[in-house]
């Protein structure tokens, strides 16, 4: 069995919470895509955990993690995430955690790059976590990029790491006018992360198309969410990666097997960090209770949420372009403070009323039809079932199910473990 588990909207859906709980049943859960610009936070018995790199299976010891060849890696942040990990007491041995020789690194002049574009833009900015993920991405396409596999073979990375840094101190020096980096300290660099990791670096393709053919239960972890695809979302506030379940098994490295199941992960609400459009998005004090109630801070930046009801014109989009099969639908706990919960029927375009989700300048002059939707005012996180809800918590996932089309099979009404429904 082959799932894949995907944000429907923004990203920050809460997919690490659905993998963490879900992966109980699986043997092996592979991220695929993506590198540190995004997080993801579990809580478990060990305290709670922000995954930037790591997929979120590594926090169940019985399961095999692997980091696909879809990835960038930057191997400073990796080694330390691993540290704190493994100081909280998690286990990560090359048994449980294998990286495919074919990820490619993100380097410190990536990341320097990022920032200095973000700097020249000013108010013009993609929002970037100026995490260097567009640079490394823009370099792996350009055939300039060092991979995983290199550290293993430091004198081909010696033949090869001068002239890329040739190459980057034309933009960096005579472009930006910022100091130009060193072959000696970008080789000192390499070596002192990429020492730690050699024994985890392996051909990933090998060992999953093996485990495929073994009928090994298998995850696909998806970071960010459908509308930060960098072809299906708001282009160009977009991430750099494909977001979409049929990237996983490309980016994981066996592109010929086909997920069985895909798990759409939706937001009993919206929100979303960073640049953009965000059609749905609340203001004032409005916006602020609902980010409070919903901890709506970046996982890897700590940036506030932008936040607002459930849109469902992004959503049923987003639904389409992933393939989901089922919803995961989180954070519906935190709605239990509204009298009456806002919901993002229709856009308005022009004086025009529309329910396909627009692009470029149309998405930009998009507003809100909103309806409201009654609340229940009542604590559910005690809830486990879906008779113990409130009707109108019934009534609201109902009505979620009847918009999108889809099956609303999960339903979180707590961050912890245990706190989740099963819709049958």
């Amino acid at each position: 069995m082959l799932t894949a588990i995907v944000g429907i909207n923004w990203g920050d859906e809460g997919k690490g919470r659905m993998v963490d709980l879900l992966s109980e049943a699986q043997d092996i859960v592979i991220r695929y895509q993506g590198g540190n610009n995004a997080g993801h936070t579990v809580v478990n018995h060990l305290g709670k955990f922000i995954l930037n790199l790591l997929p979120s299976g590594i926090l169940r010891p019985e399961i095999v993690n692997v980091m696909g060849n879809g990835m960038v890696i930057d191997i400073e942040h990796l080694c330390k995430e691993m540290k704190r990990l493994t100081d909280a007491g998690v286990k990560i041995t090359p048994d449980n955690l294998k990286i495919s020789d074919k990820a490619v690194i993100c380097m410190p002049y990536h990341v320097m790059l990022d920032c200095l574009e973000e700097e020249r833009l000013a108010d013009a900015k993609f929002g970037s976590t100026r995490r260097g993920i567009a640079p490394v991405y823009g370099d792996k396409y350009m055939k300039k990029a060092i991979r995983m596999g290199d550290l293993l073979d430091p004198d081909y990375i010696a033949k090869r790491l001068p002239g890329i840094i040739e190459w980057k101190n034309l933009t960096i020096e005579n472009g930006y006018g910022a100091e130009a980096v060193t072959y000696e300290k970008m080789s000192a660099w390499l070596k002192e992360y990429g020492d730690v990791l050699k024994p985890f670096i392996c051909d990933t393709s090998v060992y999953l198309t093996k485990a495929v053919k073994e009928g090994k239960r298998i995850m696909f972890e998806a970071q960010l969410g459908a509308l930060r695809d960098i072809d299906f979302g708001i282009y160009p506030y977009t991430s750099s990666s494909s977001t979409i379940a049929a990237y996983g098994p490309i980016g994981a490295g066996i592109p010929g097997v086909k997920i069985d199941n895909t798990i759409g992960i939706v937001k009993a609400y919206s929100s979303c960090v960073g640049e953009g459009p965000f059609t749905a998005e609340m203001f004032g004090d409005e916006a602020k209770a609902l980010r409070d109630a919903g901890g709506e801070y970046g996982a890897a930046t700590g940036r506030p949420r932008r936040v607002g009801g459930f849109d469902v014109v992004a959503t049923a989009y987003g639904t389409r372009v992933q393939g989901a099969d089922e919803i995961a639908l989180t954070k519906m706990d935190v709605l239990s403070y509204m009298k009456e919960i806002p919901v993002v029927v229709a856009y308005e375009v022009d004086g025009e009323r529309i329910t396909e989700f627009p692009f470029g300048d149309k998405l930009n002059r998009a507003t809100p039809v909103i309806e409201y939707k009654k609340g229940w005012n009542c604590d559910i996180s005690s809830c486990r079932k879906m008779s113990d809800l409130p009707k109108e918590a019934v009534d609201y996932i109902a009505f979620i199910e009847k918009s999108i089309g889809v099956h609303v099979k999960y339903v979180s009404v707590g961050a912890e473990r245990e706190e989740y429904i099963v819709n049958d």
